[in-house]
C-alpha cells in the first residue's frame, strides 16, 4: 500500500550537520501529517519534529532552534535538516506518514506508516 524510505544517517561530529530525507511511495491519495521520532538505546521512541499538510510545524524543545522540518508535497517527501548537532541527538531516526491511500476498488484508507529507520550518531 504505503512504502516509507529513509536516507542520511551517519556519523558526525558535535557541531556537525545531517540531512534526513524520507520518501513515501505506493498508492497514495494523500498526506496529511509527516514526522520525525528517534529512539535513543535504553529510551522511549520520541518525536522530534511534526509538519501538517496546512504548513503547521512543531518541534520538540530540545531540537527547537537547529532542526528544521520540511515536506516536498510532489514528491510525497519529508526532509529534517539537523544543525549544531549534539552527542545527545545520538539514536535511530524514524519518519512517520499519516494519510489516505487508493484501494483498487478507488475508495480511500486511512493509512499511519513508519520508515525503517537509520542512524544518526553524533561523536568526536
Amino acid at each position: 500500500q504505503v512504502q516509507l524510505v529513509e536516507s542520511g544517517g551517519g556519523l558526525v561530529q558535535p557541531g556537525g550537520s545531517l540531512k534526513l530525507s524520507c520518501a513515501a511511495s505506493g498508492s497514495i491519495f494523500s498526506i496529511n501529517t509527516l514526522a520525525w521520532y528517534r529512539q535513543a538505546p535504553g529510551k522511549q521512541r520520541e518525536l522530534v519534529a511534526v509538519t501538517t499538510s496546512g504548513g503547521q510545524t512543531n518541534y520538540a524543545d530540545s531540537v527547537q532552534g537547529r532542526f528544521t522540518i520540511s515536506r516536498d508535497n510532489a514528491k510525497n517527501t519529508v526532509y529534517l535538516q539537523m544543525n549544531s548537532l549534539k552527542p545527545e541527538d545520538t539514536a535511530v531516526y524514524y519518519c512517520n506518514a499519516e494519510g489516505k491511500y487508493s484501494t483498487d476498488s478507488g475508495s480511500h484508507k486511512w493509512f499511519n506508516y513508519w520508515g525503517q529507520g537509520t542512524q544518526v550518531t553524533v561523536s568526536s
